[in-house]
């Protein structure tokens, strides 16, 4: 039996390592596992799956490599396992209305676990970080093609540049004896108080 439309596993996967994890890092020169996530891309007609190993680096919760859109797109993600926290964060405008990269006109940290979604609005720039002892696991509706090259890993409808340029997002979230807690990313020039979402 055929079916329409089907493509091999194979071609939608990527996974995010060590070596490309290393310049949004909290502690840059700290060992961490060879891979941070698998992506299991869907395209627009499939969700797709983030999996996300548990654990810490230097500190810091393991996290995904966080973006922005570089299109007016929204998405939303849906908690399918697992414990963590969706980072979203807006940059302020320019008068020509592009964006200061290391100007930042809010931050929030929305706490999440199975079942909880989380809508990222256009524009904003967001990343997902696992807090918890297993795999968290995601699925969100983004466009990504499913073609097994470098667009499947990093897709062109994503901005990475300015989180790799400031060395990650306005704050690194750390584990403590408290559980976590959010320290602010020095190389923005403005970042404001965080709000928490629990």
């Amino acid at each position: 039996m055929t079916a329409s439309n089907n493509t091999h596993s194979e071609s939608a996967w990527a996974v995010r390592t060590h070596e490309e994890m290393r310049d949004v890092l909290y502690s840059r020169e700290s060992v961490g596992p060879a891979i941070y996530y698998y992506m299991i891309r869907g395209g627009k007609d499939k969700k797709n799956i983030t999996i996300l190993e548990s654990g810490t680096v230097g500190g810091e919760y393991i996290k995904a490599y966080g973006h922005y859109h570089v299109d007016v797109l929204g998405e939303t993600y849906k908690v399918l396992s697992g414990e963590g926290i969706v980072l979203l964060q807006e940059r302020k405008k320019k008068d020509d209305g592009s964006f200061h990269n290391d100007e930042i006109e809010s931050v929030r940290a929305v706490f999440v676990s199975a079942g909880s979604e989380v809508t990222i609005p256009p524009k904003v720039g967001h990343l997902i970080i696992n807090i918890g002892e297993e795999w968290l696991v995601t699925s969100d509706n983004s466009p990504v093609a499913l073609t097994r090259d470098e667009k499947t890993s990093w897709p062109v409808h994503a901005d990475y540049e300015p989180i790799k340029e400031l060395h990650g997002f306005a704050y690194y979230v750390v584990k403590d004896d408290t559980g976590c807690i959010f320290v602010k990313n020095p190389n923005y020039k403005s970042v404001p108080e965080i709000i928490i979402d629990r």
